[in-house]
């Protein structure tokens, strides 16, 4: 799956494209969004009133995200490759760690 990358180099291709503070800010808070907003949905299953609460994390962690990359003046990674949405949550837990 990681296509002969190791996780750093694919965390470095990610880097090197999310370079704006605005995109690196909006990447912060919109992938936590989408993350959680994904086993809400789930939960959703049996509990249909949380639909549109994970509906709407999961559109507003979007929006974080397009928006930065409209200051970043670039299309998203996964635009190129696909793989790069699961980059997205590892870059941010290394962001948080102090380690991006």
């Amino acid at each position: 799956m990681l296509g002969g990358r190791s996780w750093e180099e694919w965390i470095s291709l990610y880097s090197r494209s999310h370079q704006h503070p605005v995109n690196r800010l909006c990447h912060t808070f919109g992938i936590p969004l989408v993350a959680f907003s994904l086993p809400l949905l789930a939960v959703s299953i049996f509990f249909p009133t949380l639909l549109p609460v994970a509906l709407g994390l999961f559109a507003l962690g979007w929006i974080f995200q397009f928006t930065g990359h409209a200051f970043e003046g670039k299309a998203p990674e996964f635009f190129h490759d696909w793989r790069f949405l699961f980059v997205g949550l590892r870059w941010w837990w290394q962001k948080i760690r102090g380690r991006v």
